[in-house]
Order: C-alpha cells, then structure tokens, then sequence
C-alpha cells in the first residue's frame, strides 16, 4: 500500500491504468446518482474477468451505461458453498470484481463469508469504496454522528421487530436502519412506542431527483406515515435516548426536551407514558414549564 494518502495512480483520468493483479475487489456502485461511480471503481470493473453481482439485470445496465460487456455470476444469500469455490478459484487466475446493486458491498448484502475465505486462502482482496445509503443518510440527518450502531432491516413480524428494538432501547449512539415503504409504518409505529420521543428522520431516494429527509420525533414521524407509503430506499436514523438522572421520578429533563418540538398535551402523554408516571402530574408540570418561557 502507498503510504501516499493520495494515490491517484488509478484514476487521473489522463494517465493509463496500472495493471490490476489477480484477486477478489469489492467495488461500491451509485445508491441512485450514476455520477457517484468513481474512476477507480470503473478502472476495476473494466479489468475485471468476472463480476459477482446480486442481479445481473441491475448491473448488466450500470455496466452498459459505463460502456462495458463483463461476464456476469450471481452471488447473493442463497448461493451455495460450490458458487464460493467457483468466485474463489477464478479470483486466483484473474480479476474477480464483488458489487452488490446498489452502493458498498457487505453493508446489508451477502459476501462476507467470501470475503473472508478468500483471506483464508491467501487471495488479495482490495477495495474500491464508495456510496453507502447508511453513512450518506446520516451525514444530511442532523442527527448525532459521533457514535452510531447500523442495525440492517428490523425483523418483519411484529414480535421479532419489538424483541430486536427492546436491544437498541438503552443503547446510547444513534441508530441507523434500512427500511421499504410499506413497512415505514409500521415500524415507526414500535419506535415511538417503545423508544418515546426520540428525535428521528426518514431519509430516501438518496441522490436522486425526489432526495427527502424528513425529521422529527419518532411519534410525530410516526403520525405522519400512518397510512402512507412512501417510495424509494430508506433509511431511518434514530438519534440517542435522552440522558436522565436513574431515579424514575426524575422525568423534567426529558419533558423539557419532549416540549422543544410537542405541544404539552403531546409530550405529557409520552413522558408519562415513558416513566410509568401520572399524566395529569406531567401535563401540570409542562404547562408550567412553558408558562416560564
């Protein structure tokens, strides 16, 4: 490895490509915006003998569109350990590129368990990195960015999705999920139940033409895609739980973040709700709090 950070020697467009040795590349591909593929991602797709892919119909068109014919195998979760091998002995005669149909291979998509034989069997692996919908969703969520856990999709039976979210509750980064639009709903619905008003954001159609972040709490998140279905990839990003004192009593800072973005009736039922208190104490108590304003 260069100990040049900025080693362009793949893709000044103006200088010819080094010969790219035989191994396994994971090369990342546009989440929506073609512009997004970078040079050196092209530099390995047009070296490569073979590309892994998810759907041939999907990268046969990001190859046509980059003016590539490359020979196409499937490789996703239900290939088989003969499919490994096959990706793994061609890898050590020549160039065998990974890409999954959309952004950074492994995040959410089969290959790891390749990935990691190909080590085992002493076969180079590289990496073109780019585009990945989780990291891009939080750079524009506004939310904090510090510390975060990516959580893949949430379970799709009610029970499986409650048990999965009862993990995350008491962890303190902000989460990140993939999610399709007619199970929006109802996962925003288990969030704010169970996690209150944390605040959130739907993000979708990432570098596209209709690109959307919606923020609020969960609960107001919530309510606004009761019954709706919205296009597009998504991700959903949750921020942090609101640091309170252990005491159960001791609701007052969560209620005053609660009141930056409710009405006191709203944020009242949720901190309740929250700290297994009495609404009508809670509600008394935000009135107050607002009335100092």
């Amino acid at each position: 490895m260069s100990s040049d950070p900025y080693d362009y020697s793949l893709s000044e467009p103006d200088k010819p490509a080094k010969a790219i040795e035989s191994g396994l590349y994971i090369v990342a591909t546009p989440i929506g915006n073609l512009a997004d593929m970078s040079q050196r991602a092209v530099d390995m797709l047009r070296a490569a003998d073979l590309v892994a892919v998810e759907d041939s119909r999907v990268t046969g068109k990001l190859l046509h569109h980059l003016g590539l014919k490359k020979r196409m195998r499937p490789y996703h979760d239900h290939s088989s350990e003969a499919d490994r091998d096959a990706l793994l002995a061609a890898a050590r005669e020549g160039v065998v590129v990974l890409v999954s149909d959309a952004g950074t291979p492994l995040i959410s998509d089969p290959g790891y368990k390749l990935v990691r034989a190909a080590r085992e069997a002493g076969i180079p692996v590289s990496t073109a990195p780019g585009p990945s919908a989780a990291i891009t969703a939080l750079s524009i969520s506004g939310l904090p960015t510090d510390r975060f856990l990516f959580a893949g999709f949430l379970p799709s039976k009610a029970k499986a999705r409650a048990d999965a979210i009862t993990e995350f509750a008491d962890v303190k980064t902000t989460l990140l999920f993939y999610e399709s639009g007619p199970r929006l709903a109802a996962t925003l619905a288990t969030l704010a139940e169970m996690l209150g008003p944390r605040e959130a954001a739907v993000a979708r159609e990432l570098t596209k033409k209709f690109e959307e972040v919606v923020s609020g709490t969960l609960p107001e998140l919530a309510e606004r895609y009761a019954g709706a279905e919205p296009r597009g990839e998504i991700v959903l990003i949750v921020g942090p739980p609101v640091e309170v004192q252990a005491e159960q009593g001791d609701y007052e800072s969560a209620l005053k973040i609660a009141l930056e973005t409710l009405p006191p009736a709203k944020a009242a039922k949720d901190i309740a709700k929250r700290f297994g208190v009495d609404r009508a104490e809670v509600y008394e108590r935000a009135m107050g709090l607002k009335a100092k304003e």
